[in-house]
């Protein structure tokens, strides 16, 4: 009886020693209660339970053992806490860590990313760098670890963690701030790596951009001048297939060192000074004024050293110079000088930069900075280009697309930035000039007098064909306001024909040049004398419809320059005849090549991918980079020309409208467009916005790549409309069955997945989960991941009746039941 007193004894003994004198591991089954801890060998770290300051709540953290006791920097548990100290902490078969409340035996927290199969024999272990890790057998598998603490931030980075994206897993190693500093729960800041472009560091509130640290350039982050060598600490981020993440690692180990996302907001990395036993600040991220997030609007740059402390870059003027002037600056600067993709284009050098928000940019890291200017100066939407590293003898391409926002300048530590400027306004332009200044001086006088005659000569011509319009009535009127536009009286500055010159040209209006007819009337072709086509839209005297939608197209077009864009040559205006004048366009429009059984074999899949980049560049045109922002209301098709060279060319701005400022969308109650185009917001409701183009392109997408209309368009089985049979077969994985049967030779099938998954961002139902165009030209050229794509418009899924009908009960197609009014569709 005394042996087993005394066994019993031992046996009670042993279970209530802590676990603080043991190892730094615990194994399977084995449980850590409160009070009880695991330490790391050099006692650097100890993990257990804690309560923070001011609180009844339990968590299960990790905090510095010899320094510092108390500091956690990290916590399991942080958005559920055990209420109570009966919290068990314990290692499963399976390798997964959990924690239960030991009372109800609920699980609290388990670490769920972990594996869920049997391992053998799982460990886990507290490491000196303040890690824990979770591996299975022998120490050997230590470096492989099934799970660890690392890849869980949560408002502290401390040496050796990854802060970024583990690309196989798409795990994201992010850290938050904490609620308080009595409350470790997640907080609303959060820092972490931006991949949606080229990579940066950035720091959040909510889902608002607070502060942007910039790219790497190889050397530091492009807005982190103070990131340099220092004898604490050495810096990498690390860019490659699998990985992105910045990391730093100390470079002696006797240092003690930790970053935090503190509950205001600021990132602080702190230093532990042993003499004086408390952390002191090294280092913070966001210093002054200028790291606030566009602080000071696109194309403008802002300078701590000087007052006002925002400046727009050389070559842009304030968007708005009253709010400028009182230090409003949101709108940010334009351009002194529109773009309009012509030759003569190229770049100015802006050095000393933060370089700009590379969301939607575009990178390729083995490009010689020679091949990156090449690659930007040949794509219109392309408005910066620089070197992705600055490193050594430097490298890479990183190309901006819209517009340049968040930059600011350094007094020498910033980088260099090359921005896309028109012809005059090129600083290699204008020290041309200056330099041949003395040169003009010799030839100034006998160019004057010719100009002087010219001049004279020009007068004359403009008051006698001033007269002559007044002799034949007041046809120019017609073009005088467009209430809906805003438009008033308007310069057209396009170049008059004579109504002789276009008989002559059309063999007068010979049924043999006729090419087509439209609501505003009939389109000839034509050739001039020097041998130019033409195509010339004759406005239709019957047709008031016609004449509002001329009037429109001369208003708009006529300031509009683009490669993808219809070019406008003149116009004729006599007596009762208004025509417009257009580039001939041999190969008509798209839709006699991809809906005809015969001609559509003629268009290879290279052929169509180009066609769609160009018609998103032209796009993107009206929507950002053109005069006024444009919405072309009518985008299909049938309104794609195509040159000789099958270049695509939007055409057709009868319906389009224009936005000024900062106007995002309008409602009409005339709603003008295509059946099978339009987005929901604007058929139903007459909302119309730049959103309702982009629908209205991946619309036109979808079609290219199947071949179908999407109106008319019953699928057999499920009476779905083109939109509906792709977001099916997209869900299902069989994306390419979509793919028109001619392409089957020339497909390329990450194109072609790529192409179809961006249409289906396009024509998601809600416009605020649309894309931009710049958004889509990247998505398209680039190889990075997409967003999953949200139920499209105009799709309602089966329902009950759609399973039991048949197919040949489908009947007319009705957008899926969803009733539409359209006060003025064709």
């Amino acid at each position: 009886m005394t042996k087993i007193r005394l066994i019993f004894g031992f046996l009670a003994l042993y279970l209530s020693i802590p676990l603080t004198h043991a190892a730094d591991t615990i194994s399977a089954n084995q449980i850590v209660r409160y009070n009880e801890t695991i330490v790391s060998p050099n006692e650097t770290f100890e993990l257990g339970f804690f309560s923070p300051p001011n609180s009844t709540n339990h968590y299960v953290g990790i905090w510095y053992k010899k320094i510092s006791t108390g500091t956690v920097v990290w916590v399991a548990n942080r958005n559920t806490p055990v209420s109570n100290t009966s919290g068990e902490l314990t290692l499963t078969l399976q390798g997964v860590l959990v924690i239960r409340d030991a009372t109800t035996r609920n699980v609290i927290w388990s670490s769920a990313n972990s594996s869920t199969t049997s391992v053998r024999n799982p460990i886990g272990q507290l490491l000196d760098t303040g890690n824990f890790i979770i591996y299975e057998g022998d120490h050997t598998n230590q470096e492989n670890p099934i799970w660890q603490s690392f890849d869980f931030l949560t408002d502290t980075v401390l040496p050796g963690m990854k802060a970024g994206w583990d690309l196989v897993t798409r795990m994201e190693r992010r850290y938050t701030s904490r609620k308080s500093n009595d409350d470790p729960a997640s907080g609303e800041f959060s820092a972490g790596v931006d991949i949606r472009g080229y990579p940066q560091l950035i720091q959040t509130e909510g889902k608002e951009i607070m502060f942007r640290e910039g790219p790497w350039n190889g050397l530091r982050f492009s807005g982190g001048p103070n990131l340099r060598p220092n004898p604490i600490y050495n810096f990498t981020f690390v860019l490659n297939d699998k990985e992105i993440y910045y990391q730093y690692n100390l470079k002696n180990s006797s240092i003690f060192t930790r970053l935090v996302l503190q509950p205001n907001g600021r990132i602080e990395r702190l230093l532990w000074i042993d003499s004086k036993k408390e952390w002191i600040l090294y280092l913070t991220s966001e210093i002054d004024h200028c790291d606030q997030y566009s602080v000071c609007g696109p194309y403008a740059s802002c300078n701590i050293n000087q007052s006002p402390v925002c400046e727009c870059l050389k070559g842009f003027e304030p968007t708005s110079p009253d709010q400028w002037t009182v230090g409003d600056w949101s709108q940010g600067c334009r351009r002194t000088v529109l773009l309009d993709c012509e030759n003569g284009e190229g770049f100015n050098k802006y050095s000393n930069l933060k370089l700009p928000d590379t969301q939607g940019s575009w990178y390729n890291l083995k490009m010689t900075l020679v091949e990156c200017e090449k690659m930007c100066k040949s794509n219109c939407s392309c408005t910066a280009y620089t070197n992705a590293n600055i490193s050594g003898s430097g490298g890479g391409c990183l190309l901006w697309f819209g517009d340049l926002i968040d930059i600011r300048t350094f007094a020498d530590t910033g980088d260099t930035l090359y921005i896309r400027m028109p012809p005059s306004e090129l600083d290699s332009v204008k020290n041309n000039k200056r330099s041949s200044a003395g040169s003009r001086v010799r030839v100034i006088v006998p160019v004057a007098f010719v100009a002087l005659i010219m001049l004279v000569s020009i007068c004359l011509f403009y008051r006698y064909n001033r007269k002559k319009q007044q002799q034949q009535g007041t046809s120019s009127n017609k073009f005088r306001h467009d209430p809906e536009n805003g438009s008033g009286d308007e310069d057209l500055e396009l170049p008059l024909f004579s109504l002789s010159t276009i008989l002559k040209a059309t063999n007068n209006f010979s049924a043999y040049n006729k090419l087509g007819e439209g609501g505003f009337g009939p389109v000839y072709k034509g050739v001039l004398e020097d041998g130019k086509e033409i195509a010339v839209k004759r406005l239709a005297k019957t047709s008031t419809q016609g004449l509002h939608e001329f009037k429109n197209e001369v208003i708009l077009i006529s300031k509009l320059q683009h490669r993808n864009l219809v070019k406008l040559l003149g116009c004729c205006i006599e007596g009762d005849e208004v025509m417009l004048v257009y580039e001939y366009m041999p190969n008509k429009g798209l839709d006699s090549y991809i809906f005809d059984l015969t001609q559509r074999e003629q268009l290879d899949w290279p052929a169509r991918y180009h066609i769609i980049i160009g018609v998103a560049r032209g796009l993107l045109y009206l929507h950002q980079d053109s005069r006024l922002r444009i919405i072309h209301r009518d985008l299909k098709v049938s309104n794609i020309l195509l040159d000789k060279n099958m270049n695509p060319k939007i055409s057709d701005f009868g319906t389009a409208r224009t936005f000024r400022g900062n106007q995002m969308e309008a409602k009409t109650s005339k709603v003008v467009g295509t059946y099978g185009y339009m987005a929901p917001e604007y058929a139903g409701g007459g909302v119309f916005s730049i959103k309702s183009d982009v629908y209205s392109f991946g619309v036109l997408v979808l079609e290219i790549v199947c071949g179908d209309k999407n109106r008319g368009f019953v699928h057999k089985e499920h009476c779905n409309n083109l939109i509906g049979h792709a977001w099916g077969l997209y869900n299902e994985g069989k994306s390419l069955q979509l793919v028109d049967k001619s392409l089957s030779e020339s497909i390329s099938v990450s194109q072609v997945l790529r192409s179809i998954h961006v249409a289906l961002l396009c024509v998601q139902r809600n416009p605020e989960d649309r894309p931009t165009m710049t958004s889509v030209i990247v998505m398209l050229g680039s190889d990075g991941p997409l967003p999953s794509p949200n139920e499209p418009g105009f799709y309602v899924g089966k329902t009950t009746q759609d399973t039991t009908r048949s197919s040949s009960s489908c009947g007319p197609y009705s957008y899926n039941e969803l009733s539409i009014t359209v006060l003025n569709g064709r």
